[in-house]
């Protein structure tokens, strides 16, 4: 028997018997329609187990190798657990291993290298300020003529300005993670 909680008829408070039984029918048809995880994973053509994303929505893996979406009404993670929260199988015996040294020295190159691309970035970022000169650069001689390509170059200096401004982030985010 359908769940009256879930599927609300708008039938006034003088209900028509004719309107009570059409309701229960629209309920049941709607129960009947409503495809478990399964079903919806094999019709969107998955070829692992779905994962649940969050509320209704589901993700899986298809034959091409692209990821299906579809939505499972009332599942709400039933049977699998958030992506986050699974947890990790343990690393098996002959699983090679790096020495903490051999790792500390890798971590040690890996900081050099963010190191020196930080600092080259920001010496770009300023030579980049500095022909940039707070959006009023001189204009060149071919500009003189032309002031679309004057605009043109402005707003190369604007994007690469903001890229630079962009990778600095990005690097300083990196060696702050850096052990």
């Amino acid at each position: 028997m359908p769940n009256r909680r879930t599927h609300r008829c708008a039938v006034p408070k003088r209900l028509a018997w004719s309107r009570i039984v059409a309701c229960l029918v629209a309920a049941a048809i709607a129960d009947a329609s409503a495809a478990t995880l399964g079903e919806k994973a094999k019709e969107s053509g998955c070829v692992n187990k779905p994962m649940w994303l969050a509320g209704d929505t589901y993700r899986c893996a298809t034959q091409s190798g692209a990821f299906s979406y579809f939505n499972v009404p009332g599942a709400n993670g039933a049977g699998s657990a958030p992506s986050g929260s699974t947890p990790k199988a343990p690393t098996p015996a002959g699983f090679p291993r790096v020495d903490p040294e051999t790792q500390k020295g890798r971590d040690g190159v890996r900081r050099k290298v963010l190191s020196d691309e930080l600092a080259t970035e920001e010496k770009l970022l300023s030579e980049t300020r500095v022909a940039y000169a707070d959006g009023a650069p001189a204009p060149l001689p071919e500009e003189r003529a032309d002031t679309e390509k004057y605009r043109a170059r402005i707003a190369r200096l604007r994007q690469a300005l903001f890229v630079h401004e962009r990778n600095i982030e990005a690097l300083k985010k990196e060696l702050a993670a850096v052990r």
